[in-house]
């Protein structure tokens, strides 16, 4: 099984596909196919596993905790929260709630799930707050375009922000003219997400067309276009899936 290793915030490795969990913890008669598939997923090496506060109105977490009983010192860990959560005491306390539906006691990572309500100074303020309180390891940023990268990188303290999650996928590209460039220059890992364009692009003709000159499926020759220097998480809710995704484009695919 081919797996690209990325090189995150120097001092960690992870595998380049990771398992998203946007729409789990929506319908109770799913939890445990969705608690089985994050599990197949861990032992498949898709050890990155990343959730929101938004998912499910908390749901997700929840069904992530579950996944990772007797498992969460081989996941690396990823939660969001919402922008108007992300500054001063609200922070904390939006963080405390995730761990406690994670059940667990820090996240590897905790993302700006998208700018707004607070501005980014005191966002990166809690960040480094939640840091120094041992509930998170590292914080990061999720769908900032280039010109909020560039305002994050003039504030104190703005450059330990250690990844911006965007999405990315072969009908959405425009962070290649600017964003991808620049976090590249930064040696910023980027996360991209909705790799597969929520499975938008598996009927496409073309898609097909080159994933079978490849000799692999659609979701792989995806999944293998959106890693060439990004990680990326998609989603899905089977076993089935978790080890298609997984074996990517077994050639090198560039991303024309």
């Amino acid at each position: 099984m081919q797996q690209k290793m990325i090189q995150f915030s120097g001092d960690v490795s992870l595998p380049a596909i990771g398992q998203g969990t946007w729409y789990m913890g929506e319908d109770a008669s799913q939890r445990k196919t969705e608690v089985a598939a994050l599990r197949a997923g861990i032992e498949l090496g898709l050890t990155l596993i990343d959730t929101a506060e938004m998912y499910a109105d908390g749901g997700a977490e929840k069904v992530v905790g579950e996944a990772l009983i007797g498992l969460r010192d081989n996941v690396f860990l990823v939660s969001k929260v919402y922008p108007w959560n992300a500054g001063g005491q609200k922070a904390i306390n939006a963080c405390e709630a995730s761990l406690r539906r994670l059940n667990t006691d820090y996240l590897d990572l905790y993302l700006l799930h998208w700018s707004g309500s607070f501005a980014l100074e005191e966002t990166v303020a809690a960040m480094e707050k939640l840091i120094a309180q041992g509930k998170i390891r590292r914080w990061g940023v999720s769908n900032l375009d280039y010109a909020d990268m560039q305002e994050l990188w003039q504030l104190p303290g703005g450059n330990q922000c250690a990844t911006n999650q965007v999405l990315y996928h072969l009908g959405s590209r425009g962070i290649e003219y600017d964003l991808l460039p620049w976090c590249q220059k930064q040696q910023m890992p980027v996360m991209a997400y909705s790799p597969l364009a929520q499975a938008g692009r598996l009927r496409n003709g073309l898609v097909k067309k080159r994933g079978s000159q490849r000799n692999c499926t659609c979701s792989q020759y995806q999944c293998g276009t959106s890693i060439v220097g990004v990680g990326n998480q998609p989603s899905g809710c089977d076993g089935d899936s978790k080890s298609g995704n997984c074996r990517t484009c077994p050639t090198k695919c560039g991303c024309a």
